[in-house]
């Protein structure tokens, strides 16, 4: 090995990892209450040890070199084998503590919360670090080692990760009160091609499993909006814009007030299940291994809790 690896500090990795994520030297000083200088200056030293530049500029943006890409691998690899020594020490010491990194596609937003809370009731000394992202956001973090569960629905196949369906996702057609449809007692997919559907962006797994629902069924919309996010669709639906195909988790309130209908459409629901994933390849932190547990323990009272959870959401205000 080098001997000028063995010189770089824990702290350089840290500002340098800060850097990558947030692909600025300013936003990472801000975020570790550091002066711009300060992080200019780590970086620096850390370019003279790898002996090779870390960062290029392209006009006003910041891109990482394979030797950065390199050094951002070694590094996740060392601080989570810090962190699973930590939980493991915690472990020996009769108590399971630490940090679950847990990503969700955006989605599971709405009940991963309560599903965490319970966990925490057991293990109160676990903390959560919980990131929100759309499906291909998620399949990047999961090809780039970031977290150490995922929930997901529509588990890749060729990425060797494990993998367990815990909880059903039906997907729905909704629609406000008052639409046309809603008059009807039974409507098939076909009735709701006149109408303007909003839909996900590119990346988002419920589209992405919509669109290709539609296509088996050979269902075609000619209107369509694009919005960013489930909540989005959900007012947007409210306000009269169009029908939406949205997860039944993410409409619980709003089904249950009224403000919504559920499309007696035969076709649907549209069945996903949720699962929790993790790599194969990865060794796993005793919380992750604990929260994975959890799941797999509690299924049945997961099911309901996600039926109660529609309770603790504020219905929409009426503006």
């Amino acid at each position: 090995m080098r001997k000028s690896l063995m010189r770089m500090t824990l702290r350089q990795l840290q500002v340098f990892n800060e850097v990558c994520d947030l692909r600025s030297y300013s936003r990472a000083a801000e975020e570790m209450s550091l002066t711009q200088p300060a992080v200019s200056l780590q970086i620096r030293q850390l370019e003279e040890l790898v002996g090779q530049p870390l960062f290029d500029y392209v006009g006003k943006k910041l891109y990482l070199t394979d030797a950065a890409e390199a050094l951002q691998r070694a590094s996740r690899d060392i601080f989570g084998r810090l962190e699973n020594l930590d939980m493991q020490l915690s472990d020996m010491q009769g108590s399971l503590q630490g940090q679950l990194k847990l990503a969700v596609e955006s989605s599971a937003k709405y009940f991963v919360p309560h599903l965490f809370a319970a966990f925490k009731r057991q293990h109160p000394e676990v903390n959560l670090q919980l990131t929100v992202v759309n499906r291909a956001q998620v399949i990047r973090r999961l090809s780039d080692n970031r977290d150490d569960v995922t929930i997901m629905s529509m588990v890749p196949q060729d990425m060797g990760l494990d993998f367990m369906p815990f909880l059903n996702n039906p997907i729905i057609a909704v629609a406000p009160p008052e639409h046309p449809l809603c008059q009807l007692e039974r409507v098939r997919l076909q009735d709701l091609e006149p109408y303007t559907l909003l839909v996900r962006e590119q990346g988002s797994g419920t589209r992405r499993a919509c669109e290709e629902y539609f296509k088996e069924k050979r269902v075609h919309f000619t209107q369509t909006l694009e919005v960013a996010s489930a909540d989005a669709q959900r007012e947007c639906v409210i306000a009269g814009l169009g029908l939406a195909m949205l997860t039944r988790h993410a409409v619980s309130m709003e089904l249950s007030t009224g403000v919504l209908q559920e499309l007696p459409v035969q076709e649907l629901p549209l069945q996903r299940s949720w699962c929790v994933v993790q790599a194969k390849a990865k060794r796993q932190s005793p919380v992750a291994l604990a929260f994975a547990a959890f799941i797999r323990a509690e299924r049945a009272q997961i099911t309901a809790l996600v039926e109660r959870f529609a309770g603790h959401r504020q219905p929409p205000a009426n503006n």
